[in-house]
């Protein structure tokens, strides 16, 4: 494994729903796919309570999100082999509700999800329409590689 692509990765389930059908090797080629540099990360998949609880206490907005990411060395100029250090907390309530919504699998949404998530934990935003749409097609291309959808498609 290069540099480039070496990761440490945890997945946590204290919301267990997912864990049989979302799994480690699962999530970690998903990971892989969307790492441009070496990562420290943590996956967690969290209830409805937990989700609006984390996002209150850190964004200040009282309700469960799909993904959180507490990239914990953003901004920093990082050495090649420096690792990107990053939780991200999906919410298995809204990941299901917003998978049903969409009509996709709630795989083909976890795995938009996670993607979304590493690319913020390296950097990626979406706080403009310029940014937006850099970040939403580099998703759609690793996406499309991993063999699912568009996900930003109607």
């Amino acid at each position: 494994m290069s540099v480039k692509n070496k990761l440490t990765l945890s997945v946590q389930y204290p919301d267990a729903r997912l864990q049989e059908s979302i799994t480690r090797p699962k999530i970690r080629r998903w990971v892989q796919a969307a790492l441009f540099a070496p990562a420290e990360l943590t996956i967690r998949f969290v209830d409805a309570e937990e989700g609006r609880s984390l996002n209150r206490e850190y964004r200040g907005k009282d309700y469960a999100t799909n993904v959180l990411t507490f990239a914990y060395n953003e901004g920093e100029e990082l050495d090649d082999d420096a690792p990107t250090q990053a939780d991200i907390i999906l919410c298995t309530d809204v990941l299901e509700q917003e998978a049903a919504e969409q009509k996709k699998t709630v795989e083909e949404h976890a795995a938009h999800l996670i993607v979304h998530g590493v690319l913020h934990a390296q950097g990626y935003d979406h706080m403009d329409d310029e940014e937006a749409t850099e970040m939403e097609g580099i998703e759609t291309e690793l996406l499309a590689r991993l063999g699912y959808a568009d996900p930003y498609a109607d």
